[in-house]
């Protein structure tokens, strides 16, 4: 006890401004690491690693196993090197995060502030309809991440958005109303489009069954763009919203004409009411709803 005592004294002893620094940028790292892992089928397999090298570490402190010891320290550097390859989704999908971060809008034409008001208004108006019909529907819009990758697989449209055209594209049965609407530079790019389905595992921890396709679907895109992506389940006409790998169910209207114009316009808080209420939940948390 009392060497512990001394060699925390002497930790304290030798800690500086810079050695604190240094702490913080390493839990950064590690907190950051976990972050972006969090919700992810790789997590699992991380908890995996970390389990299996504390069994290895504990195993060969209290025997004493020269041959299976050596085994490890020889075969250490190589499961090292196969981390970023087992990693890589989640380090490519960091690195993009990271790129967006320094992004700047590229919407700056004198009519962009009209168009986009008139896109949310129809895209509102027209959720509005779809979920009291209960058809179910699957809108993307783009923001600064490119998604002609994604326009190339659905029917080419090129049009103005309106209630009507979205209604008549969800329509049951019609031939666009499955695959997804992609809206860009506030007109309707395509519809039919296919998009990439999530692999975390936020859906299957969800206690709604209903959540299908449509939803993995949403949460897929928003993992791999920055792209909001906005949901009518064809079960009960909830409707949902995903954006950054994560997913706010059960939203009212006005709460989603909120969060459109949040993220569309930031500096207008006149028409974000609550920026923190509403902005800061939707990124942070899918259990919102679930809580009030």
């Amino acid at each position: 006890m009392t060497d512990f005592l001394s060699d925390i004294l002497f930790f304290f002893e030798r800690l500086d401004w810079l050695s604190l620094v240094d702490i913080f940028l390493v839990t950064l790292i590690f907190f950051a690491l976990l972050y972006i892992l969090r919700d992810t089928q790789a997590m699992a397999l991380l908890r995996g690693i970390l389990l299996l090298v504390v069994f290895i570490v504990f195993l060969t402190s209290i025997l004493d196993l020269p041959a299976f010891s050596w085994f490890i320290n020889a075969t250490l550097p190589a499961l090292l090197l196969s981390i970023p390859v087992i990693f890589a989704p989640e380090i490519r999908r960091a690195l993009e995060r990271i790129g967006r971060a320094g992004a700047i809008n590229p919407i700056n034409s004198p009519n962009a502030d009209t168009k986009m008001e008139a896109m949310i208004e129809a895209t509102i108006s027209a959720t509005a309809r779809l979920s009291a019909r209960q058809h179910g529907a699957l809108i993307i819009l783009q923001r600064l991440d490119n998604l002609a990758e994604y326009i190339k697989t659905g029917v080419q449209m090129d049009t103005t958005v309106t209630p009507e055209i979205l209604l008549q594209i969800f329509y049951p049965n019609t031939p666009l109303h499955d695959g997804a609407v992609i809206i860009t530079d506030f007109r309707i790019a395509a519809a039919s489009c296919i998009m990439p389905l999530s692999s975390s595992g936020i859906l299957e921890r969800s206690p709604e069954r209903e959540m299908g396709l449509r939803h993995r679907a949403a949460l897929g895109i928003s993992e791999k763009s920055d792209a909001l992506a906005l949901v009518i389940s064809e079960e009960n006409g909830d409707v949902s919203i995903a954006q950054s790998g994560r997913i706010i169910q059960q939203l009212s209207l006005e709460r989603l004409e909120n969060i459109l114009f949040t993220f569309y316009r930031p500096s207008g808080l006149t028409r974000s009411v609550g920026f923190l209420e509403h902005y800061l939940p939707f990124l942070f948390t899918q259990k919102k709803e679930e809580e009030k």
